[in-house]
């Protein structure tokens, strides 16, 4: 099993996020990780949405998938770890994640 952890930051002063994601093994050690620069964002939510969704196909496109998946936004976690519909702005990014988190042996667990 593996430990996937992402976090996502805003940079206002040039209209972009910026993601970064880490793999890691039962032992600690660092089995893959990306970071990356990605769209202008309204809000930190929706930044760490879209970090989730990129961390889920990093670990897809990598092979993964007996994951627990780790953010540090509650509100994200908890409606992506939901099973109810989510009828905010960001509906149909969760209802992604939650497809893609559909490909993994646990889907999202919140830690």
């Amino acid at each position: 099993m593996y430990k996937l952890n992402f976090d996502a930051t805003v940079f206002t002063d040039i209209s972009a996020s910026g993601i970064g994601v880490i793999i890691r093994n039962g032992s600690g050690q660092v089995m893959a990780a990306l970071s990356s620069k990605g769209l202008a964002v309204t809000n930190s939510e929706e930044a760490e949405v879209l970090a989730c969704r990129r961390a889920l196909e990093f670990a897809i496109e990598t092979g993964f998938s007996d994951l627990i998946v780790e953010g540090d936004n509650s509100k994200v976690m908890q409606s992506l770890a939901s099973s109810l519909p989510d009828w905010s702005l960001l509906g149909n990014l969760y209802d992604d994640v939650r497809c893609l988190a559909g490909r993994l042996r646990r889907g999202i667990s919140m830690y």
